[in-house]
């Protein structure tokens, strides 16, 4: 029984250390800088930002069933901006997300939106005040 505890140690370890070996890999520099690409005197270096997760699974067996693993991972490359090399000068240029843009804005309404109302709520009070005391 110890011996089928150790094996199925034995192989999660090694899954989780070959997915991380893997991904590991995937996500090097030149993944998240990639290729340069240089016209008319210009070099662009392109940027982008990494994410990545991986999780493995064990069993143990009995008579009846036999002992599992398993494990998984992902990664998530997102474009952030490009390195502009020109003239001997290095420069970063980000690269705006449209739909951040849509967030700000619908945010900013509603906080426009719910302050307005709570200004217009202040007033009308003030003026319900002064009614009642006349």
């Amino acid at each position: 029984m110890d011996e089928n505890k150790t094996s199925v140690g034995a192989a999660e370890r090694s899954l989780v250390e070959r997915l991380a070996e893997k991904l590991g890999t995937a996500a090097n520099s030149a993944t998240i800088y990639g290729e340069p690409v240089e016209r008319e005197g210009v070099t662009v270096i392109p940027v982008a930002k990494a994410a990545y997760g991986f999780g493995g699974g064990a069993g143990t067996g009995t008579e009846k069933k036999g002992e599992g693993y398993g494990g998984g991972g992902g990664m998530r490359l997102t474009p952030v901006g490009y390195i502009e090399i020109k003239d001997g000068t290095t420069r970063f240029r980000t690269i705006r997300d449209p739909q951040m843009v849509v967030k700000i804005v619908a945010i900013g309404s509603l906080a426009l939106l719910l302050t307005t109302k709570s200004i217009v709520s202040i007033f009308k009070n003030k003026k319900m005040v002064k009614l009642l005391k006349k």
